[in-house]
């Protein structure tokens, strides 16, 4: 009601309200028996109006959720370009982890909806999983290639580029080159397979002193050598 907005606003927010419409998809909100995100948009919209006119600078600061049950990457990919048309920066987000006495929970488990009997989209793997979580956080340069990876599975490619409707730039930025290189660090401590030992910056090159002396032996006469014959 706009009583209650109008209080919320004036007397019990401290500069962020936290809300949770946790997805953007019709189908995935119909699973989590959330309302539309068109209700969020005007509660949104109301509670900047009425932060306004009690003089505050407020924000809504929105939760979301990744992986879960009936969201797939078509449905990701339009929550991320929710996100970047509205402004929303989401620095917390979570992947769905089934839960004890949770519909959801049933969900995932059996892929069918209890409650119409109909299969239901479940991301298991986790390359799914990883793929979903960083489209939430696409504007952060170490999940470029995993955002170009899930743009590039859904067909989504012009999302990618320079333009102002882009979620990715065409090109990597250092800050994902970088993240990519420590990441292979990582799965590969160690010297690599094509390494040479001894052959690395300031190595001394390894000589085996018995062949020398073999190779320099031939170039000098032995005992039985006469000169001029």
């Amino acid at each position: 009601s706009p009583e209650y907005m109008r209080d919320l606003a004036r007397h019990h927010v401290g500069g962020h309200l936290k809300v949770a419409p946790e997805h953007t998809d019709p189908d995935v909100l119909m699973k989590m028996r959330k309302p539309s995100n068109d209700d969020f948009e005007k509660f949104a919209e109301v509670f900047d109006r009425e932060s306004k006119k009690a003089g505050k600078k407020q924000y809504i600061v929105p939760y979301y959720i990744a992986s879960h049950p009936a969201s797939g990457l078509d449905a990701m990919i339009n929550l991320a370009v929710f996100l970047k048309q509205s402004g929303y920066r989401p620095d917390q987000v979570q992947d769905f982890i089934p839960a004890p006495f949770d519909v959801a929970t049933a969900m995932y488990y059996t892929g069918i909806d209890p409650f119409t009997k109909k299969p239901v989209y479940i991301a298991r793997q986790l390359r799914d999983r990883k793929l979903q979580r960083a489209l939430l956080q696409f504007f952060k340069p170490e999940n470029y290639f995993e955002v170009r990876e899930a743009l590039q599975q859904a067909k989504r490619t012009d999302l990618i580029g320079d333009g102002c409707d882009s979620l990715i730039p065409s090109r990597p930025p250092k800050e994902a080159l970088l993240r990519r290189r420590q990441d292979a660090k990582d799965r590969f401590p160690g010297n690599y397979v094509h390494t040479i030992p001894g052959t690395g910056a300031g190595a001394k090159p390894n000589i085996d002193r018995k062949k020398a002396n073999q190779k320099e032996s031939r170039r000098q006469p032995g005992k039985g050598y006469r000169p001029g014959r």
